[in-house]
């Protein structure tokens, strides 16, 4: 029996998050697994806003941040539970990309990058100004989840590590789980459609504003979930998390992956989070070497590394 496209790909995530630790030389790579697994998240998201829709977004770093930061002052302030924060964050998160969606939507283009950008940088300065609430360039703590102490006392006793990387894998599944449903899904096919071309997909019937108006908060919602499980783990946050440089590491990984694929992205997501551990080996040149590897990947390998590859493999078996 033959596996559909998304059961392979869900397989072959899920064996990869299970056989990865036997390779592991310390607990640190849990940590680093963890980091990859919290990008990869946020990466999905720009599938779905980039790959499906075929819309931009430079700013979506702005809604990791509110994910994150809800995790760190709605426990404080709202006596909620770190779980119901990342909620909360994520309906914030939902509420406001429909609210300033509607208009920005509007633009194509470099247009809408420009307009998206100036959104992504207005939650940071924010963020650093707002000192009282939000402890300003300094940052501020962030509560445990207490979900580690729960299953120690169920009889399962993680290392720190190891929870967090185990647990954001299985977000990671359910995240990767419900884009590759809606890519096969009409609604799927409607954003696929829109993505290639919008006056073709109106003259079909295809509500193209509602189509990108739902990309862009479903994937503002993925966004603000890595911001939060980010804040979690790491129990400190600082306003970096929705700085400019955050957005462009989302869309670089989805585009270094594969921006169409699911698969490819969370790829490009491991990619771009590993390399600059490996390249620690040239100290001062770590940027310049990190740049030249990214430049030669695009211009040798335009589809992204992932379906590049697969596509050179298929040829050499054929």
């Amino acid at each position: 029996m033959k596996l559909s496209a998304k059961s392979a790909t869900l397989l072959v995530l899920i064996a990869l998050i299970l056989l990865s630790p036997v390779l592991f030389p310390s607990g640190y790579y849990y940590r680093v697994g963890a980091l990859i697994f919290v990008n990869a998240i946020a990466v999905t998201g720009i599938v779905i806003l980039t790959g499906y829709a075929g819309q931009i977004s430079l700013g979506h770093a702005g809604f990791a941040g509110i994910g994150a930061y809800a995790c760190a002052l709605a426990p404080v302030h709202l006596g909620l539970h770190p779980s119901l924060a990342l909620v909360l964050g994520a309906a914030i998160s939902a509420v406001l990309a429909w609210l300033v969606g509607r208009p920005i939507l509007r633009l194509k283009g470099y247009y809408l990058g420009v307009a998206t950008l100036g959104f992504g940088i207005l939650i940071s300065m924010i963020l650093n100004n707002e000192r009282q609430l939000t402890g300003g360039p300094d940052g501020m703590e962030v509560p445990d989840l207490g979900l580690r102490g729960l299953l120690r006392d169920a009889g399962l006793d993680l290392t720190n590590g190891q929870f967090w990387y185990f647990f954001c894998g299985i977000v990671l599944i359910l995240a990767a789980w419900l884009a590759l449903n809606l890519f096969n899904s009409p609604t799927g096919r409607a954003l696929r459609a829109l993505h290639g071309s919008e006056v073709a997909a109106r003259t079909v019937g295809v509500d193209v504003a509602r189509l990108k108006l739902q990309a862009f908060v479903i994937s503002a919602v993925y966004a603000s979930v890595s911001g939060s499980l980010l804040a979690l783990q790491n129990k400190f946050i600082t306003p970096d998390v929705a700085g400019f440089m955050h957005s462009i590491e989302m869309v670089t990984m989805a585009v270094l992956g594969g921006v169409g694929s699911v698969l490819g992205a969370i790829f490009g997501a491991a990619v771009l989070t590993l390399l600059p551990q490996v390249l620690t080996v040239f100290a001062e040149y770590e940027q310049l070497v990190l740049g030249l590897v990214m430049m030669l990947v695009m211009i040798f390998l335009p589809q992204g590394l992932l379906p590049s590859i697969l596509r050179k493999v298929r040829g050499k078996d054929e």
